[in-house]
């Protein structure tokens, strides 16, 4: 085999080469005279077939075969041969061989994983929010989870915000109805924002019974086109008003929550535990980002095209998924297009890139002890852990998705001991994203 290497860009290389035939022909002829011993033709005993009618048959299916294998292996041996790290998949360019030659040629064109050399994070700074649960979170937990519960009854009087209306209406444009412009027996809670704006704003002050007129502006960018951009005349009739009656903190509560017996302090202990690991998980996502945000600003590098493209490819198929899982399926015929996903594609493959390296140079590979104690973390917030650290073991995909998870931990705390660092005390609305 002969094969010679070509650059044809930073990352780009080609490879060209020549295998003799005589080894080609040689697997060839090994293949057939084994498969003559077992093969079945009509007329013939089973391993009596005679080896040219063999040939015959089966002589070009089980060529192209040993030329597909033959490209793989020596295309595998050159790169081996030339201490090249592919990267994606390579084009195989091959002309079938023609009567005589003497050797079979193909040329395969791929990109090469860059060499990467970490920037200097220690020029970094790297804020540090840090948060204690208090009392107060846990209440406003609970009225969280109190309006999750909320039931209205009727009230005799002008409707509020966070009421609930029952009304009829009827929208008109230029004095026409228009489609979806019409309801009877339509509920509404005031400031839930399920209506338009200038729907809503007009409704408090109204009681059962009261009829109202009032001019809605339809955006320009509305998903009615018929629609967009029109100022529509609705006319209102309130049929019911309904005040919110949160359940009280009670027992009934607490058992509502999982807390069989009915314990209020249990039931506080629990919403504490759990806003412990929430707060934990959530300050740790801040700063993780912050460190791949410094390790990619402090490192130059170039990824190959190839990695995108699979990337893109990836988030395709998650974006699709995730629209099938509410509902909204994308057909295969109307991929969703490419750029939607390139820039967050860049930025997977180059932290890919970068933290594997970090890992390899730093030695912050995934020790058992460390995978063990990140699945019993998240085994917490089940009903049954040691169950769930069953089922984690059970699969190897579901381990090394654990193990990328302790090796990105390992490169943080790595960081954290690099860079420069400021703690910052947070506030659990701004933690939470409830900061107005």
């Amino acid at each position: 085999m002969q094969a010679n290497l070509e650059t044809l860009g930073s990352l780009e290389r080609k490879l060209s080469v020549a295998v003799p035939m005589a080894e080609i022909d040689s697997e060839v002829e090994s293949r057939l005279k084994k498969l003559s011993r077992t093969v079945k033709m009509a007329g013939f005993r089973p391993g009596k077939v005679p080896f040219k009618v063999v040939v015959q048959q089966y002589g070009p299916q089980v060529r192209q075969e040993v030329l597909g294998d033959t490209l793989q292996r020596t295309f595998g041996d050159a790169v081996n041969a030339q201490k090249l790290r592919v990267a994606g998949y390579p084009k195989f360019d091959a002309a079938p061989p023609t009567d005589g030659a003497n050797e079979f040629h193909y040329s395969a064109t791929f990109e090469v994983y860059p060499e990467v050399v970490v920037g200097d994070v220690a020029k970094s700074t790297v804020t540090r929010p840090t948060l204690e649960v208090t009392d107060a979170d846990i209440d406003k937990t609970l009225d969280i989870m109190r309006k999750q519960r909320v039931t209205f009854a009727p009230a005799d009087r002008a409707a509020e915000n966070d009421d609930r209306v029952t009304m009829d209406y009827v929208g008109r444009i230029d004095g026409v109805e228009f489609a979806g412009g019409k309801a009877e027996g339509q509920s509404l809670v005031l400031g839930s924002g399920r209506f338009l704006p200038d729907f809503e704003k007009a409704l408090p002050g109204m009681k059962a019974g009261d009829v109202k007129s009032f001019d809605v502006k339809f955006p320009d960018d509305y998903a009615g086109k018929d629609v967009a951009g029109k100022t529509a005349v609705f006319e209102v009739t309130i049929k019911e008003v309904a005040a919110p009656q949160l359940p009280p903190v009670d027992a009934e509560f607490a058992k509502t929550l999982g807390v069989a017996d009915g314990d209020l302090a249990k039931m506080r202990a629990e919403i504490r535990g759990n806003l412990e690991r929430e707060v934990k998980a959530r300050l740790k996502g801040r700063v993780k980002e912050q460190v791949m945000d410094a390790l990619l600003a402090a490192t130059n590098i170039q990824v190959p095209k190839s990695l995108i493209d699979m990337e893109i490819e990836q988030l395709r198929n998650m974006a699709k998924q995730d629209l099938a899982s509410r509902g909204i399926p994308v057909r295969d015929d109307m991929p969703l297009p490419a750029d939607l996903f390139e820039k967050q594609a860049q930025r997977r493959v180059s932290l890919g890139l970068i933290l594997g390296e970090v890992v390899r140079v730093q030695g912050l590979s995934a020790r058992p002890e460390q995978v063990r104690a990140a699945v019993e973390e998240q085994a917490q917030s089940y009903e049954h852990p040691q169950e769930v650290v069953k089922w984690f073991y059970q699969s190897q995909e579901r381990l090394r998705e654990i193990e990328g998870m302790v090796l990105e931990e390992n490169v943080v705390t790595w960081a954290l001991a690099t860079a420069k660092v400021e703690d910052k005390a947070i506030t659990f609305d701004e933690l939470m994203g409830n900061a107005k």
